[in-house]
């Protein structure tokens, strides 16, 4: 993989992950409104982002292409389901004061994509990676264990993202077709249910007021952005170093969650961020030092 690429997949995980960190504070403005209603508009509005967002940058030769692989049409299918899963249960979770139990479930992602790089793609570590995981591992761990529970909510998360991400990168489609492709899928079922089944005070669009119908609409925006940024970083770098990029979205929720929700910082979660940060600084320190000794010398 050339040093262009892997900047670029760098770039891109950064924002998307970025964009996924402050995403609560989005649902939060919007939280009179269901989360079911709330899924529907992010599938719709996105759906017509992306046939914009393809048409603009002239990719329909790609979404012709994949139209023409049934294997692939199923693939995306099934990844449509999985991340409508995820979207539902983290809006919830968001506006249920549940932040603290979705930034759980992002930590405990990245480790998740270390397991299954490893089994499905094939993927091996060095010894300083090996040692950041274990970092972050313990850190992982040490919030699990202060849950006193099984944290339903955010291993739900850490799984349905984790398969995800595993099935765009096994599917190999770039980022417009892929969203364009699983919107459209999801598009029959999310208009049923709001102009069909839901019958709530926000669910009738022309008794909205025009500022939430426009957030409502910002939720394809929200939506597709990051989720494309995110497919555009998994083809470009390897799925274990996507997920060490996204405990940047899961610190700050938390941070969210502690500065502006009332949430308290409490000493585990102190010691829990130390090792994840300590596991993010060996994790990076790795990746600088090997990229430099690989570089050619100079003649």
């Amino acid at each position: 993989m050339d040093a262009q690429q892997t900047r670029q997949g760098v770039l891109f995980a950064l924002g998307a992950y970025f964009i996924w960190g402050i995403a609560p504070a989005y649902f939060k403005l919007i939280q009179e409104v269901p989360p079911t209603e709330i899924m529907t508009h992010r599938v719709i509005w996105s759906f017509f982002f992306m046939l914009l967002l393809v048409s603009l940058c002239r990719n329909w030769e790609s979404v012709k292409l994949t139209l023409r692989q049934p294997k692939k049409l199923l693939l995306l299918a099934l990844s449509a389901t999985v991340i409508a899963g995820n979207w539902l249960l983290f809006i919830w979770a968001v506006n249920n004061q549940h932040l603290l139990e979705a930034s759980l479930g992002y930590f405990i992602n990245p480790l998740l994509n270390v397991l299954v790089g490893m089994v499905f793609l094939g993927e091996r570590f060095r010894r300083a990676q090996w040692l950041a995981v274990m970092l972050a591992a313990c850190g992982v761990l040490l919030q699990l264990w202060k849950f006193g529970s099984v944290p339903v909510i955010a291993l739900g998360l850490a799984v349905t993202f984790s398969f995800y991400g595993l099935l765009r990168k096994k599917i190999g489609v770039d980022a417009q077709t892929g969203m364009l492709i699983e919107t459209t899928w999801l598009l029959p079922a999310a208009a049923i249910y709001l102009f069909g089944v839901a019958d709530s005070h926000t669910s009738h669009l022309s008794q909205n007021t025009l500022h939430l119908n426009l957030l409502l609409i910002a939720a394809g925006v929200v939506t597709t952005v990051p989720l494309m940024l995110f497919t555009a970083a998994c083809t470009r770098l390897r799925l274990s170093t996507v997920g060490f990029f996204q405990y940047l979205g899961p610190t700050l929720m938390f941070l969210l969650a502690v500065i502006f929700y009332g949430e308290q910082m409490t000493p585990d979660k102190v010691l829990s961020f130390s090792f994840i940060w300590a596991a993010l600084a060996v994790f990076i320190f790795d990746a600088i030092w090997t990229f430099r000794r690989r570089q050619p010398l100079p003649v």
